[in-house]
């Protein structure tokens, strides 16, 4: 059945056509960005647009997590906007996550990874998926995953809490790493049958973004703080991973500070990691990306962007913008600042920024799961 959708999905090439769904605001001068800064219209009628991956020819990637569907985008003729999107596979279980390794296209659904083999030569007609992996929990509550390889050329995984807030344990609100050549780097035994996945990080309530620090090779992650605490609290989290084995708090302390008044009876902050910036309250931190273009002014090389889904269950909306952590020459994070707004007009949130990804030229990439778009940050300097 799976081999059905993807051949019904590749037969048809779509060019701009409108797709089921709303059709994209166009209107991008909403957006407010700094001086020098542009936003244009990168791929429209991408419906449900959240992760992705660029492969090295340019072929952009992405998932969805209410669609089922995973797209292959192209800007053939290099002018800065795409031209041609395919469908990779559909009816697909909350295919959110997309990561892109030597050719193959790796593809996160709840429960399991898939592997779609020399893709890029493959794109009309793609071929039938592998399984790669099929034992992480089936709950769809914070179920859908961002995928992304680390330095190591370990494929990491985060695999949220099925719940606001609930004590399951593993393999529950954490993140792991799984070796897809099949061998294992023993870091903590896991809980499942196979010797492929090993934990990384406890204690992760929900992340949507992964990234490495360019020079040091770090892992750092948002996670989604929990709910129902009122509109100020807790923060969500940037968090710093140097190493396997850290606990970030969930869920007994929220944001390194806030003990639960459920499961934190019994804990202390020291025995926790703290976040390395705490962000707004609810604003739903998803994709991140450290900047390493050469096309935004030096102030923004290494630092860390960040899209913010946006708030559901606050009095007064939040997020809905893509925001600036800069680091110091430690890295250590010296200021958390808003980059780009605009989503959110008189709280009524007509885009929601999901992921961000870059393009070779240094232009940012912004994908859009509402607005059904991508867009293309770039700096003129005008």
């Amino acid at each position: 059945m799976m081999r059905q959708a993807a051949i019904i999905g590749s037969v048809s090439l779509i060019l701009g056509c409108s797709m089921e769904g709303s059709t994209p605001d166009t209107d991008l001068s909403k957006i407010n960005l700094p001086p020098g800064f542009v936003i244009s219209m990168y791929a429209e009628n991408i419906e449900n647009a959240r992760s992705m991956s660029l492969s090295d020819s340019g072929v952009l990637f992405v998932g969805t997590r209410r669609k089922g569907t995973v797209y292959a985008i192209v800007d053939s003729d290099g002018d800065g906007t795409a031209d041609r999107t395919y469908v990779i596979d559909s009816g697909l279980n909350m295919p959110n996550g997309v990561a892109f390794r030597d050719g193959d296209l790796f593809v996160a659904e709840v429960s399991r990874i898939l592997r779609y083999d020399d893709i890029e030569s493959r794109l009309s007609d793609p071929p039938e998926p592998v399984v790669v992996y099929d034992e992480f929990p089936s709950e769809s509550q914070h179920g859908w995953k961002y995928i992304a390889f680390g330095p190591d050329g370990m494929l990491y995984v985060p695999v949220g809490a099925p719940c606001n807030i609930c004590d399951r344990g593993l393999p529950y609100a954490s993140i792991w790493r799984l070796n897809v050549d099949g061998s294992s780097a023993a870091v903590t035994a896991a809980v499942t049958s196979s010797v492929t996945a090993e934990v990384y990080a406890e204690g992760v309530r929900n992340s949507v973004g992964l990234a490495w620090h360019p020079e040091s090779g770090d892992l750092w992650f948002t996670d989604n703080g929990r709910d129902l605490m009122g509109d100020d609290t807790p923060s969500d989290e940037l968090n710093h991973a140097p190493r396997p084995g850290m606990h970030f708090g969930y869920p007994f302390f929220h944001a390194g500070l806030i003990e639960d008044p459920e499961f934190g009876a019994g804990h202390e902050t020291s025995d926790f990691s703290l976040p390395a910036q705490r962000l707004g309250p609810h604003v739903a931190s998803l994709g991140l990306e450290f900047y390493q273009g050469n096309q935004f002014p030096q102030e923004y090389r290494g630092q860390i962007f960040i899209a913010e889904h946006g708030s559901w269950n606050r009095s007064k909306k939040i997020g809905y913008r893509i925001t600036v952590v800069r680091l110091d020459r430690n890295h250590k994070p010296l200021s958390y600042e808003t980059f780009a707004d605009g989503w959110l007009q008189n709280e009524d949130a007509w885009g929601r920024p999901v992921d961000l990804e870059h393009l070779p030229d240094g232009s940012l990439l912004v994908s859009d799961d509402t607005n059904n778009a991508i867009y293309r940050i770039r700096y003129t300097g005008r």
